[in-house]
């Protein structure tokens, strides 16, 4: 095999891992939505940035405003996992200030600002 396709060859199966990674990671999203959806209404938040990474925060709040249930999604791969903050549940949204809950990242207070001032929680 010429190097030209043999390089071909490395592209296309880095870039079939890619694809089946990023499926692995949206699975892992999906199956950490459907738990929390059965604690509450979801309300989801997501910090901004091209090149750092990124947080997704979602939260299960109850009927009286409460959270009962939170993930936070973290990283610039692919490789990111949902885990939970406990810092957040139990309080109500009205109890929430995200500066002085993660005063050293400025993402994750994006994030939960975002979610809490979704119109639909």
């Amino acid at each position: 095999m010429d190097p030209v396709n043999a390089l071909i060859c490395m592209a296309a199966a880095a870039w079939i891992g890619q694809i089946a990674l990023g499926w692995q990671q949206i699975n892992r999203f999906n199956q950490a939505i459907g738990t929390l959806s059965k604690s509450g209404q979801i309300c989801i938040g997501r910090s901004a940035g091209r090149f750092k990474p990124r947080i997704i925060l979602a939260l299960a709040v109850s009927n009286e405003g409460r959270i009962t249930g939170n993930f936070v999604m973290k990283g610039l791969t692919v490789f990111a996992r949902p885990y939970s903050e406990n810092a957040l549940t139990g309080k109500t949204l009205s109890e929430l200030h995200p500066e002085t809950l993660f005063p050293g990242n400025k993402a994750l207070r994006e994030a939960l600002t975002l979610a809490i001032s979704n119109k639909r929680c």
